[in-house]
């Protein structure tokens, strides 16, 4: 994981914004707002006040290093088990991919930019968003599943939240199981227009773990020609 983008919430619209980049080159943490933040209604975050000034530090910023879950928590281990990963794989940049940064007290997430693989494809590791707004029967589905059991992208062609959002099927019985991330469903709407080609599967379910950590999925699918996920518009960075 060498990059990462920071989305922020407007608090009116509730639409979301990518509004920083964060990438990791050679043991150095760099950070530029991208355009996203021109948004009217967002505000610099913490220290970092200059929206046209790219940050750099041998350590991880602040902003991004208190939304790490701390080595010291007697639930470390389990949450590296959420998240599908060993002891040897909590890079700061994975974890905070997995988890998505969330903390209840603001209004922004991490999340990764798709990357081709070195086999030409497209692979993604995502939390189903969601989930605490479904009934107790797709709740009771999704503890039912077995890791590698296939599900389906679906477009939510009514819903009024979100023109483009992409909702999570399992096959026979069909159950909605929850929603691909806001930040990932325009790319993912590019991909499904090949859907024979792209392929979801179930890889862990915690049953005893909070909402926005109990499904973990996974996609994967070809790399299209014509694709470029996070480029141009709101994602570029703003500094020189």
């Amino acid at each position: 994981m060498k990059m990462l983008y920071l989305a922020w919430q407007d608090p009116v619209e509730r639409s979301w914004h990518p509004v920083g980049r964060l990438t990791a080159v050679g043991g150095r943490y760099h950070f530029a707002y991208t355009r996203g933040a021109l948004h009217p209604r967002f505000n610099a975050l913490g220290n970092m006040r200059d929206l046209y000034k790219q940050y750099q530090s041998t350590e991880l910023f602040p902003l991004f290093a208190n939304r790490i879950v701390s080595k010291a928590r007697p639930e470390y281990r389990k949450i590296l088990y959420w998240l599908n990963l060993n002891e040897n794989e909590d890079d700061p940049l994975e974890l905070l991919a997995r988890t998505e940064g969330i903390r209840k007290t603001d209004t922004l997430v991490v999340f990764p930019c798709p990357e081709e693989q070195k086999d030409g494809t497209v692979f993604v590791r995502f939390f189903s968003h969601g989930i605490r707004y479904l009934s107790e029967s797709s709740i009771h589905r999704i503890d039912e599943l077995k890791s590698g059991a296939r599900l389906y992208l679906m477009r939510d062609v009514q819903n009024e939240h979100d023109a483009f959002a992409l909702a999570l099927r399992t096959g026979d019985p069909k159950t909605i199981v929850g929603y691909c991330p806001r930040y990932l469903a325009t790319d993912f709407g590019q991909l499904i227009a090949e859907p024979k080609e792209v392929e979801v599967h179930v890889e862990r379910v915690n049953r005893d773990a909070p909402t926005q950590l109990r499904l973990l999925c996974a996609l994967r699918a070809p790399w299209p020609d014509d694709f470029t996920p996070c480029e141009g518009g709101v994602y570029e960075p703003l500094a020189s």
